[in-house]
């Protein structure tokens, strides 16, 4: 089918090319027109402390900006949040949903929370109680987390304090790691000792020397087999230190995300006004004309096609065409002559 065709077409149902974009526009039209009023308000979360390079911080590195406005975006529309702050404002959550919207400033880290609704009481609340409960989401929980691995590690360093204390019990003998260096030098003087005894020809020295040497040799044999068990105690309990002295790192760096966090330094909220019915008209009934001139034209091809299928169905009459006898050779060579 050549341009032309497709022209024809498009002239001869130039009623259905126009009439569904104008009724789908003006439904859309109407729809917005006669809406009730609805009333939008916009906070502005700016928290540069939370993103960074800083030690502690939980965003960082080049994507640091992008991963905390999509972390704070998944965390306004959290089940917790939203249950949170319609108990606060007492709006339905659906409604929440439907109404909150995050929109990152550029390629920074500040972002804007807005709200619309049709009551403009609710519009400041509802963002203030976002903003709030959203940012304690992510900070203030990392608190109680970390408030909880300093209470197991600090509860390691106490049982494992406990184990040496029943060892030493259990063993009599307190802090026999330090005894047996005592006990090792002190043998290592004591040889030296009798070699010089022997030397000078003191044989009572020696003979001293000699059963101290015994002495600290028998406790050094009483103390050495238990000295694995000790120390492996004493390397849980040092590797329970060194969890707990991490785990309270971590608790600081939490705490002063939170703090940086305190929705009263990094939120701002903007006052209700009045969503714009121009512009809303125009963002919505520019699309639906649009998809109204779509459907026309689709409706256009599929009538063409149902027109075409009953003109070939229809049954051609057949046309009666009489043929003139032929005259006989004879007459005409007589007609001839």
């Amino acid at each position: 089918m050549e341009i032309v065709d497709y022209l024809r077409v498009a002239r001869r149902r130039l009623w259905v090319l126009v009439g569904v974009p104008v009724l789908a526009t003006g439904a859309a039209a109407a729809i917005v027109l006669f809406a009730p009023q609805q009333f939008s308000g916009t906070a502005y979360v700016a928290a540069p402390a939370l993103v960074g390079g800083a030690a502690g911080t939980q965003y960082t590195g080049t994507q640091a900006a992008n991963q905390f406005v999509a972390a704070f975006g998944a965390a306004v529309t959290s089940p917790r949040v939203l249950a949170d702050v319609a108990a606060d404002t007492g709006v339905p959550p659906e409604r929440l949903r439907d109404g909150l919207a995050i929109t990152q400033v550029g390629a920074s880290s500040q972002l804007e929370v807005t709200y619309t609704a049709g009551d403009r009481a609710t519009v400041a609340p509802v963002l203030t109680a976002t903003t709030t409960r959203a940012l304690a989401f992510l900070f203030s929980s990392q608190v109680g987390i970390a408030t909880g691995e300093v209470e197991a590690a600090n509860a390691d360093v106490t049982a494992a304090t406990k184990a040496i204390g029943e060892w030493e019990k259990a063993n009599k003998v307190s802090q026999p790691d330090r005894i047996y260096q005592a006990t090792l030098g002190e043998l290592t003087s004591l040889r030296q000792q009798q070699l010089s005894m022997q030397a000078v020809g003191n044989s009572r020295g020696v003979d001293a020397a000699t059963a101290a040497i015994t002495a600290a040799q028998k406790k050094l044999d009483e103390l050495g087999p238990k000295l694995p068990d000790y120390q492996a105690l004493l390397a849980q309990r040092d590797a329970a230190t060194n969890a707990l002295s991490q785990a309270r790192e971590g608790l600081q760096a939490a705490r002063a995300q939170a703090q940086a966090a305190d929705p009263k330094q990094v939120t701002s909220i903007g006052e209700a006004h009045e969503v714009s019915r121009m512009t809303e008209l125009v963002r919505t009934a520019l699309p639906v004309g649009g998809a109204g001139l779509l459907l026309g034209v689709l409706l256009v091809g599929v009538l063409e096609l149902l027109s075409r299928g009953r003109t070939a169905a229809r049954p051609v009459a057949p046309t009666a065409t009489t043929a003139a006898p032929s005259a006989p050779a004879e007459t005409v060579t007589a007609a001839r002559s």
